[in-house]
């Protein structure tokens, strides 16, 4: 790396972390290391309770003095915005080289700004699969958190309510901000192997880690949880699958309601069955999962395009995605192949939602209407372009979808989509590039279909795609803001 000068002290170097999770502290030496020209493999980044190399120069969390100095007139370090997000998640990872994988991208960002769109790159991959298992543990210590009151001698000071937590990752401090927020008026502690966090209403502390032992096994105010939370289960959790991937066993035992699971679901099981051998195919009543959803389709003749030769096209993806993506119609190969974006579009659509860093494994992806609406001109199936009843319709199956996926954020692409989702025809140009609120709390987006971008050519072309990709970007930043 040319443009970076040449170390000039001592050619190996440790540094101390004073904590597991300060990514501000690992910047803050990162930048001096690389604005000095200390390359990736003369650093060892050491966490609490670990070692370095021996024959390294050393810094403790203070000690500056063994450290080289950035020159007077050393060049700005670069870091865009995309490493500077994932970096601050990736710190928290449980990952003993993270803080050495940080500092070779940003090593590397010095020569190559564009770097991180590289999805190829294995630094890069292996970084964004380091935020995403960091965001999952918050989304679980966010939904598996179980308070439990505990007596206590001092009357004065209130209601103390204790939780366990086993976080994969050093996520706690990071998420104190989001139970001081949610239970702001209430006296809590959580406890987890890797340290505690207290609130007294006032202040937030920290403490020791702690063992399961130290947490209570439960209150009184159990029972009414448990008969609250069997009132609304889902039975969409009948895909045992998905369920535990969502709320893996090594939760339960903090959870209450966990005893209840098996015997919710055998019903949910009998009450699809039911549902399926009665052919219970009417608008009466929603189909409640999504395999349940798919057998219906297939049997659906509401409107004219279910009754042509054609084949229902379900949606794919997690049904707990957080974005869901929706189309106007399956088109022919889609019908074919029975699933949804696999043609000409879906290719299209694929390369600007990887541009645009939107993994589609991650997305729900469907259609407002589920059948392929043609007319037949020799061999060849033409496309047709639904009609407003037809869309109509069709919005109970896309309700129904959204309702058990319930997604933060929902991508409509094109007028039909927008539709489908909305009940009435809007302007694309008009409400393209800002959030529509929903009524169960989510946002819809609308943007253009790709099938628009592939009927355009040159400059048309060109500045459409633009507006889509911008479209994207927005999508993607709400994304993170949601998460």
């Amino acid at each position: 790396m040319s443009a970076l000068p040449q170390a000039r002290l001592a050619s190996h170097y440790v540094v101390h972390l004073p904590e597991p999770d300060d990514f501000d502290f690992w910047r803050e030496r990162a930048r001096a290391l690389v604005q000095c020209g200390v390359a990736p493999e003369h650093i060892a980044w050491v966490e609490p309770g670990g070692s370095g190399d021996l024959f390294a120069a050393s810094a403790a969390p203070g000690d500056e003095h063994s450290l080289p100095v950035p020159p007077a007139d050393a060049r700005p370090v670069r870091a865009n915005r995309r490493f500077v997000s994932l970096a601050r998640n990736a710190a928290l990872h449980s990952d003993p080289e993270r803080f050495a994988l940080l500092y070779r991208l940003l090593w590397r960002l010095q020569a190559n700004s564009r770097m991180m769109e590289d999805k190829a790159d294995p630094d890069v991959r292996r970084v964004e699969e380091l935020d995403k298992n960091v965001r999952r543990d918050s989304h679980k210590m966010h939904a598996f958190v179980r308070f439990r009151l505990v007596e206590t001698e001092d009357e004065e000071a209130g209601e103390h309510y204790i939780a366990w937590f086993e976080p994969e990752h050093h996520i706690l401090r990071a998420n104190a901000g989001f139970f001081m927020r949610r239970f702001a008026n209430m006296r809590w502690s959580i406890l987890t192997p890797r340290g505690s966090l207290h609130w007294d209403g006032t202040t937030m502390s920290e403490g020791p880690p702690a063992q399961r032992s130290d947490a209570p096994g439960g209150d009184p105010m159990e029972d009414l949880w448990r008969s609250y939370y069997a009132s609304i289960f889902n039975p969409a959790r009948l895909k045992i699958g998905a369920m535990l991937k969502e709320m893996p066993k090594k939760y339960w035992k903090n959870m209450p309601e966990a005893a209840l699971i098996p015997e919710l679901i055998a019903g949910a099981q009998t009450r699809e069955a039911s549902m399926v051998e009665k052919g219970a195919l009417e608008f009466e009543e929603r189909p409640e999962t999504l395999a349940a959803i798919d057998k219906a389709i297939h049997a659906c003749r509401k409107c004219p395009i279910g009754q042509l030769d054609n084949h229902a096209v379900m949606g794919e993806g997690p049904q707990d995605a957080a974005l869901m993506i929706v189309g106007e119609q399956p088109g022919d190969q889609e019908d074919q192949a029975g699933r949804p974006f696999v043609g000409p579009a879906g290719q299209l659509l694929d390369a600007h939602l990887e541009q645009a860093g939107i993994d589609r494994r991650d997305a729900y992806v469907t259609n407002a209407v589920k059948h392929f609406k043609y007319v037949q001109r020799g061999k060849r199936r033409l496309h047709q372009n639904p009609g407003a009843k037809e869309i109509d319709t069709c919005r109970w199956w896309i309700e129904s979808e959204r309702a058990l996926v319930q997604p933060k954020l929902v991508l409509a692409l094109g007028a039909s989509a927008a539709r489908g989702m909305l009940g009435k025809t809007v302007s694309i140009s008009k409400v393209r590039g800002s959030p529509i609120p929903l009524e169960d709390g989510s946002e819809l987006w609308v943007t253009a279909h790709p099938s628009y971008l592939l009927r355009l050519e040159g400059a048309a072309r060109e500045e459409q795609a633009r507006r889509f990709d911008a479209d994207l970007a927005a999508v993607r930043a709400r994304l993170s803001e949601l998460a």
